[in-house]
């Protein structure tokens, strides 16, 4: 085989690979046991990048993004949507004043008061989430970020959200 073939397939490959990683969807891992159960550490995913150009996330979507303090890259799962009003009592998440039925969610320090265990009632801006992980009390998410000045940064923006993680279809 040729150098000029060689080059010719390696263009056609990257001519396909590069719009399907860019647009469509692409590989990830999940990198801490933040999502656990659901999502295991060192699991391989594919990144959605397609069905929220179609619709809006919804609550259950477990979404990538970029963090809003950090800049890397987290997985988590939406709980409250746009114009919800969202509530945290000892650990239990409440939406619209009624308790939300989450049987994916653990706590492994269920005796132990942590921050953001408790949260006053805030209303979901437009075009914001408000996002946990499943592993409650391993999680860095909206119920403890804080921006630069230490205040509370509770909600996902929408132009954070690379798509929706989901599980590969033979895994």
């Amino acid at each position: 085989m040729g150098i000029a073939r060689l080059l010719k397939l390696f263009a056609i490959a990257l001519a396909v690979v590069l719009p399907v990683r860019t647009w469509v969807a692409e590989p990830v891992y999940v990198a801490s046991p933040s999502m656990e159960p659901a999502l295991k550490t060192g699991t391989l995913l594919v990144l959605d990048k397609l069905t929220l150009r179609i619709r809006a996330p919804r609550r259950g979507d477990i979404l990538s993004f970029r963090s809003p303090v950090g800049g890397h890259d987290l997985l988590k799962r939406v709980v409250a949507l746009p114009g919800e009003t969202v509530e945290m009592k000892e650990k239990a998440v409440f939406i619209n004043g009624k308790e939300l039925d989450e049987p994916y969610a653990i706590h492994s320090r269920k005796g132990e008061r942590l921050e953001g265990d408790s949260i006053a009632p805030l209303v979901v801006p437009a075009n914001s989430f408000f996002v946990l992980g499943d592993n409650r009390d391993e999680s860095a998410d909206s119920s403890v970020w804080k921006d630069p000045d230490g205040q509370p940064l509770r909600f996902l923006r929408r132009a954070l959200i690379q798509g929706i993680v989901r599980r590969l279809p033979w895994a």
